[in-house]
């Protein structure tokens, strides 16, 4: 029997109750739901990540719906619990959502949020981030100077890579991976090669005026090629960076095959999906090639890291925080509890999940929708017309 958890709770007196599994950043999520009618429960445990126990507790007899976060693991036993209590819909804080069998949910009636739409900007900046402190050394450096081991200016002191000029690769052409992709051109003028089952038109077409603009004013215009196989990229770019899926189609995507045929300064950045990188094998290549180097926002067992990588000079890691921006968590926050209120109170579904500006405008009142459930179809929810 898990123990009591403990937590805090907006509007007791509520019709409905909505539980979150974490607090979460801003308030407007809460004033949204307290708006209507809902008592808000929020977990308080001092627990990074709730066991299925612990949920189960929280869910407890009687709840509407459940706002939850990618590190739990929602199947069938949580689904069930919701189920039974009379709950209706779950959202993740999160865009991904592997860590849901959706069909549990659907089996249950349990309709899925997620938050996408809010997390473009903000996970392409992190990746460009990544890309220029992995380039000029910026960790090794500021490690150096803490330390007290700088005594001066010297010829060869954190030498990295320039970026102007060089070839970015993209590996995912959507919304982040254009996002970068045009970063990295238009900050670096860098050229473009990428790979996407999709011709990316909208990128392409910009990467072409840019380089028109830059030829009319005398400097050396950018160039794009859509590569014909993902090995081309990888043979091919400077810095590349993954926006893929993560499917059994893209599982171990960078291996220890894949990582030999990059170049040997080159940069690999991954703000997408740990398990698209067979972390071990990257250990290995980054011991025997100092000056490969890799930014990391996400692992392949996350909280951990493969033995080895915390070691590595030339590895620039930092804690998932791809979407950690004030406005990106608030808005996540913000469309999570929309997508659990508009289940409860019956509305229909936002015809179009990536444009969300409506319902993140503080000014004006939410629309009458459920922002994004990724099961909707196999529930028959009908989209709005709004």
């Amino acid at each position: 029997m898990a123990k009591p958890v403990s937590i805090e709770v907006w509007n007791p007196n509520g019709k409905y109750r909505v539980i979150s599994t974490k607090s979460m950043p801003g308030t407007r999520w809460i004033r949204l739901l307290t708006d209507q009618d809902c008592r808000v429960e929020i977990c308080t445990q001092n627990t990074t990540i709730l066991s299925v126990e612990d949920i189960i507790a929280l869910i407890g007899d009687k709840c509407d719906g459940v706002i939850g976060q990618l590190t739990e693991d929602w199947g069938e036993a949580l689904f069930s619990a919701l189920s039974r209590a009379g709950g209706k819909a779950f959202s993740n804080m999160a865009v991904g959502y592997n860590n849901v069998d959706v069909n549990a949910a659907t089996k249950y009636g349990v309709a899925v949020g997620n938050t996408p739409g809010v997390l473009t900007e903000t996970t392409a900046e992190l990746a460009a981030s990544l890309s220029l402190a992995a380039a000029r050394r910026i960790v090794e450096a500021d490690q150096f100077m803490r330390a007290g081991l700088y005594d001066g200016w010297l010829p060869h002191l954190f030498v990295g890579n320039l970026l102007k000029g060089q070839t970015v690769g993209v590996i995912g052409a959507g919304r982040i991976g254009s996002a970068y992709a045009r970063m990295m051109i238009e900050g670096f003028k860098m050229n473009l090669i990428y790979y996407d089952l999709y011709q990316s038109t909208r990128l392409e077409k910009f990467v072409t005026a840019y380089g028109q603009f830059l030829k009319a004013n005398g400097e050396q215009p950018v160039t794009w090629k859509r590569a014909a196989t993902m090995e081309d990229v990888l043979r091919e770019a400077d810095v590349i960076s993954l926006h893929p899926v993560l499917d059994k189609t893209t599982y171990h995507l960078i291996n220890k095959n894949s990582l030999a045929i990059m170049k040997k300064e080159a940069i690999l950045v991954n703000a997408s999906r740990g398990p698209v990188i067979d972390e071990a094998a990257l250990v290995e290549h980054l011991k025997q090639n100092p000056m490969f180097r890799v930014g990391l926002d996400v692992f392949e067992d996350e909280p951990h890291m493969k033995p080895g990588l915390a070691d590595q000079k030339n590895a620039v890691v930092v804690p998932h925080i791809a979407s950690a921006s004030k406005w990106t968590r608030e808005g996540m926050a913000t469309l999570a509890a929309l997508n659990v209120l508009g289940k409860i109170k019956g509305y229909p579904l936002w015809p179009d999940p990536n444009r969300v500006e409506p319902f993140l405008d503080e000014n004006s009142p939410a629309p009458s929708a459920c922002p994004s459930i990724v099961n909707a179809k196999q529930l028959g929810l009908t989209a709005s017309k709004l």
